[in-house]
């Protein structure tokens, strides 16, 4: 019996309807905790924000790269990578430029956010665990969605500490260590990249 490549493309369609979930949870995280980090004055939510939005950008450049060629995926992994990277480059200016200027950081919006945003993400990371050892670009969407797991405890637990300490300093230090985090998740994205790109011949 010959090939009709109805796997393939049943696999392609599992993948879109997962990626367009995951892309309508961040994007809307992405609006809330930028309103609410504005709000807090929270340089954490703004840059859980930020990662949340580099996300949703992933999710997409995925959608787009489903069904294309290996050299395709891979430039679009490597996209990923460098969106993340100037993006986690912006969230520590932030940081230095409220530390310069100073902030109050309000710790109620902090844990609320950061726990609404970590549900999402659970959710989400859940979603995507049947492509965590997929193709490059489809890797790099775990890659980000476990970052950002990892960044709402952060910010729950910085949003703690600034209404036991009365201090802004958490919110300053989480929101570099995020941003810390997000530079490193995306040289390991744009490592995947480089490989895939090597293995496609471009």
């Amino acid at each position: 019996m010959s090939d009709c490549g109805c796997h393939h493309d049943a696999k392609n369609a599992q993948e879109r309807r997962i990626l367009k979930i995951a892309l309508a949870l961040n994007a809307a995280m992405a609006v809330i905790g930028g309103i609410a980090g504005w709000i807090a004055d929270s340089t954490g939510l703004l840059a859980d924000a930020l990662d949340m939005l580099s996300d949703a950008i992933a999710y997409a450049i995925g959608l787009v790269a489903i069904g294309r060629a290996a050299s395709f995926k891979a430039n679009a992994a490597w996209l990923s990578g460098s969106i993340l990277l100037v993006l986690g480059l912006g969230v520590l200016a932030e940081v230095g430029r409220r530390v310069v200027h100073g902030a109050e950081p309000a710790s109620s919006w902090m844990i609320g956010t950061a726990l609404l945003s970590l549900a999402v993400n659970v959710t989400v990371l859940r979603l995507l665990a049947p492509l965590k050892t997929g193709e490059v670009h489809l890797r790099a969407t775990w890659l980000f969605t476990r970052a950002d797991v990892v960044a709402n405890v952060g910010v729950i637990l910085a949003g703690g500490l600034v209404l036991w300490l009365d201090s802004p300093y958490p919110d300053f230090m989480i929101g570099t260590l995020i941003g810390l985090y997000v530079i490193k998740e995306s040289f390991e994205i744009l490592r995947d990249a480089r490989r895939a790109r090597q293995g496609a011949g471009t």
